[in-house]
Order: structure tokens, then sequence, then C-alpha cells
């Protein structure tokens, strides 16, 4: 880029050590309030920016892209998933796509096995006793729970967080299985001590909990059908702090109701905001509102890498994290 500050768009609020230095580097515009960009407020940043910074929030389509102007050449995104980006349409525009991968590798680890022991503990149940001034002193029968030593886990996906869920797991003293597009190095599979199952089907039908940490793809959408829900043992939970379109959230919530399986736990949803309201109904359902990666040091470290993609970028290099459509 011939430009020798680059002009930056930033679609929603950053914690401030990012912003900051955003302001250092760049001519920088930020989004004053906390609220997604209007599509008028994209098409405007497309246009007049020669790098977009958005969030998952942002739908980032091939007709936002064919409006942008000839100086738009990188969307430096903040977060790791890109389903929300047409990098197809980008690409064929001469516009560089990065995101952010491997910092929240951790965080979403733990909320996972957070989402296991609030469902098969009943955490929130307890909770709720607790807040409305309704228990009455400690019984031998009162929210049973079940211990996780001993069960088997299920992990979909087995790429950094799913690796890093197996080793949080096994240290509860959990069995690990995994099914994954490619099977793991016989190295890693032992350090694990994970189980590999070809057949998807098979392992779910024998777990005890499911977790789903597969992206969002089109071979993923709905990976977690209603054929396959049934597979699940009726004493088996789901968690999932992927991507909610892996699995058809309707027949989730009709087999929860019909005790048809013991639990769920959640953090993202099929259809954004607009949960199932008879999936909230369910006291064996823990929903979160998509807080899995949700803590400063992972924020920070995010917006470092996008501020070191853009760098790079306005240096004359490729972006350590660009994203090309064949790793999709």
């Amino acid at each position: 880029m011939s430009r020798e500050r680059l002009s930056v768009v930033v679609t929603r609020r950053l914690p401030e050590a990012v912003e900051t230095r955003m302001s250092e580097l760049f001519d920088v515009r930020l989004r004053e309030d906390d609220t997604p960009m209007t599509r008028a407020e994209l098409v405007d940043a497309v246009k007049t920016a020669d790098v977009l910074v958005p969030t998952l929030n942002d739908e980032i389509d091939a007709s936002l892209i064919a409006q942008g102007s000839e100086r738009l050449k990188l969307i430096a995104n903040y977060g790791a998933g890109v389903d929300h980006i047409d990098v197809h349409t980008a690409r064929q525009r001469g516009v560089l796509v990065s995101n952010t991968p491997g910092v929240l590798t951790d965080d979403t680890a733990d909320m996972t096995m957070a989402l296991i022991l609030a469902v098969t503990r009943r955490i929130p149940e307890g909770l709720s006793v607790m807040q409305k001034s309704e228990w009455g002193g400690w019984a031998p029968t009162a929210l049973l729970g079940g211990r996780i030593a001993g069960r088997r886990l299920g992990i979909l996906g087995m790429g950094r967080i799913g690796q890093a869920v197996a080793r949080r797991a096994a240290a509860f003293g959990m069995q690990i299985h995994y099914h994954n597009r490619r099977r793991l190095r016989p190295e890693t599979e032992e350090e694990l001590e994970a189980t590999w199952w070809e057949s998807l089907d098979q392992m779910v039908s024998r777990m005890d909990v499911i977790s789903v940490n597969c992206p969002s793809t089109p071979s993923t959408f709905h990976l977690m059908n209603a054929r396959r829900l049934k597979l699940m043992k009726p004493s088996s939970v789901i968690v999932n702090t992927s991507r909610g379109e892996v699995i058809d959230e309707n027949a989730l919530t009709r087999m929860i109701r019909a005790s048809e399986i013991a639990g769920a736990g959640l953090d993202v949803y099929e259809h954004g905001i607009n949960v199932n309201p008879r999936l909230r109904e369910l006291p064996n359902v823990v929903l979160l509102p998509h807080m899995g990666s949700a803590t400063l040091e992972g924020r920070i470290e995010m917006g470092e890498k996008v501020i070191i993609n853009i760098k790079t970028f306005g240096d004359g290099h490729r972006p350590p994290d660009q994203v090309v459509p064949a790793m999709l």
C-alpha cells in the first residue's frame, strides 16, 4: 500500500487497549456505541476504507463486497470463524481476508468443561433455588446429578479446541473419544489417550457426553440432525461451544422435552439470538449468551492479532493469518 497510514474501519467496540494501539498505528474509525453496524454503515465502510475490521455479527457477503471501492484491500476479521465472510468473492475482487486463529482455544475449552459440569451436576438448578430463597437445607436426595469421572466423552471435531477439551476432560477422569474428518497422528492419539471413531453414528450411540467443537461449513450443517440425535442414549448430554448450525435445534428441543436426551449445555444457537423459546423453559438445559471466548485476555490477544495482520499487510507482506478458500 502506498498510503502512509492505512484507513481502517472497526465495526464494533473493542477493548480499550486494542483501540488505543490501533489509533496510534492507523487512521482508524472506531465505533462509538457497542451495537452492530447497519447495512448502510457497512456499505459506507467498504467504500471508504483500506481495511475493514468486522466481527461475527457482520454479514460480509458478495453483495457488500461488490460495493466496496478499489481501495478496500483487506478484511481483517476480529475472530477465528469466517463463515460470515464470502472469502471466495473477496479473493476474486483482490481483497485479502485474515482472522485470529488459536487465540481463544483455552478460553473456549474451559467453557466447554464448565457446561459439561453445569449440566451433569445441575448447577443452574441449584443456583436458582438459592436466588429464589427456596433452599430448605441439605437433603440426601436433593438435586442429585452425576459424576463425570469414568464417563465417555465424544468430541466432534478434534482441532485445537477439541484437543484442549480432551486434555481437560482427561484430567477429570473422562474417557476420550473423537470423530474428525482426519484421524490424528498416532503420537497425538497416544498423548490424549483418545479413541478415534470413523463412524460418527457409532460414536454418538455409545457416548455419555457429546461435545461439538467443529466449524460451521456446508458439510457440518445439521451434522447432529434428528436422526443422529436419536442415536444418543437417553442418559447422555450434549454441549456446543462451536457453531449453532451444527445441531438441529428444534429436534434437540423435542427430544429433551421427551426425555430422549438427558440435557444440553449451549453457548451458540442455530438462529443467533432467536433461541427456541421452548428450549429456554427446560431446567436440564444450560443456555449461555455466546460467552465461551469472553475473557479480557482473549479479546486483547484477538485485537493484537488483527493489528499484526493489518501492519504486516501495510508493510507489503502477506498477513500471517490470511484465510484462503482452500482452508475452509
